[in-house]
């Protein structure tokens, strides 16, 4: 029983497929949240340079 568990290694591919799709998500957060706040700052300028508040 215990020797057909350690040649059983679907859960341990899911599990690894499943904390690198967590990493991938993470990162894409961080990225594009940092971006969305450059972004702002950019048509925040744009939009005083063009007479706005």
């Amino acid at each position: 029983m215990i020797r057909e568990m350690m040649h059983e290694e679907d859960g341990a591919t899911a599990i690894e497929y499943g904390l690198i799709a967590a990493l991938i998500s993470l990162a894409s957060i961080v990225a594009f949240k940092s971006l969305g706040l450059n972004l702002a700052d950019v048509f925040n300028t744009i939009t005083r340079a063009m007479g706005g508040q």
